[in-house]
Parts: structure tokens; C-alpha cells; sequence
């Protein structure tokens, strides 16, 4: 067997899924809340104007992003409401997030447009990626890879209880 492969059946999902082009509008931000089914889609809280989904390809376990239903590309153009509950989901996927994983930091960030390493530029969205010390190793230096000790589905099932659980207390 050769020593440059890592095996990571579970991605084979990831794969399969998207051997179809979209049916909806192109973009996944759009498509994904209105397809009404939110654990195959890893939405785990819908707010009024924005929603919270897991990250399909995530940078570590826990990693979510907040998404304005809205279809814009550029924060300023969100409606004063949009930004508010942006801000405010934001708060509550850092408390659910430390709730669930208990980590030492984290990042929170827009990346606006190409340039700024968007990877859809067309559709804002900001991501909250838990961190924790020394959780970066080797891996990503020498074979461009992330290992995550958790799939997604269990990410899902924990993360979508705990934002559940809080909203009840």
C-alpha cells in the first residue's frame, strides 16, 4: 500500500452529493434553507433573517457558519435587521459552540470577496471555527490535510441539540 494516501472513507458523501448540478438557484446559501431539509443540509438553527450550517469541509470540528438568507455579496449591503441578527447568532453559535466542544479560542471572521479568500464570494457568510492549542500539527504542512476526529454527522446531532437546549432554557 502507498505511504501518500490518507484514508478518510467517510468524505465519500461529500463526494457522491455533489456529482449533480444544483436545481435551484446556483447558490448553496440560497438553495440549501429552502429545500426544507435541514439535517441533510447541516443547518442546525434558522433564525428570521439568517441561519446557522455546519461547514461542509470544516477547518476543525465545530466549525459553523451564520448566513443571511439574503443574497448578498457585501456586509454594508445587509439590511439593519440582517446585521443585527448576524451579530447576535454569532453570540449564541460561540456559546452553544464552547458548550459543545469546550475550546480554547476561536475564529470568527467574513472573508469578503475572492481576494479575501471567499470561497463564495457571491453570498456573505461568517465563520466561527473553534480552536484549541496546538490543534494545527503537521498534517496541513506537508499533506494539505485536516484530521478531524468527529464527521459531520455527529457534529450535527450535537450541535443542533445543544442550540435546541439553550433556546429552551
Amino acid at each position: 500500500m502507498p505511504k501518500d494516501r490518507l484514508w478518510a472513507p467517510w468524505r465519500i458523501q461529500y463526494v457522491e452529493a455533489n456529482k449533480e448540478p444544483s436545481t435551484g438557484s446556483g447558490c448553496i446559501f440560497c438553495d440549501k434553507p429552502g429545500e426544507d431539509d435541514d439535517e441533510s443540509n447541516l443547518i442546525v438553527h434558522r433564525g428570521e433573517h439568517a441561519y446557522v450550517i455546519l461547514n461542509g469541509y470544516p477547518y476543525n470540528n465545530g466549525h459553523v457558519m451564520v448566513v443571511p438568507y439574503r443574497h448578498v455579496a457585501e456586509y454594508h449591503a445587509l439590511e439593519a435587521a440582517a446585521r443585527d441578527e448576524l451579530g447576535a447568532l454569532t453570540a449564541l453559535s460561540l456559546e452553544v459552540l464552547g458548550g459543545c466542544y469546550n475550546p480554547g479560542g476561536f475564529n470568527v471572521g467574513i472573508n469578503q470577496g475572492a481576494a479575501a479568500g471567499a470561497g463564495i464570494a457571491a453570498h456573505l457568510h461568517q465563520h466561527i471555527v473553534p480552536r484549541w492549542a496546538g490543534d494545527t500539527n503537521f498534517m496541513p504542512v506537508v499533506a494539505d490535510t485536516r484530521v478531524l476526529p468527529e464527521g459531520l454527522a455527529a457534529s450535527y446531532e450535537k450541535i443542533r441539540a445543544a442550540f435546541d437546549a439553550h433556546l429552551r432554557d
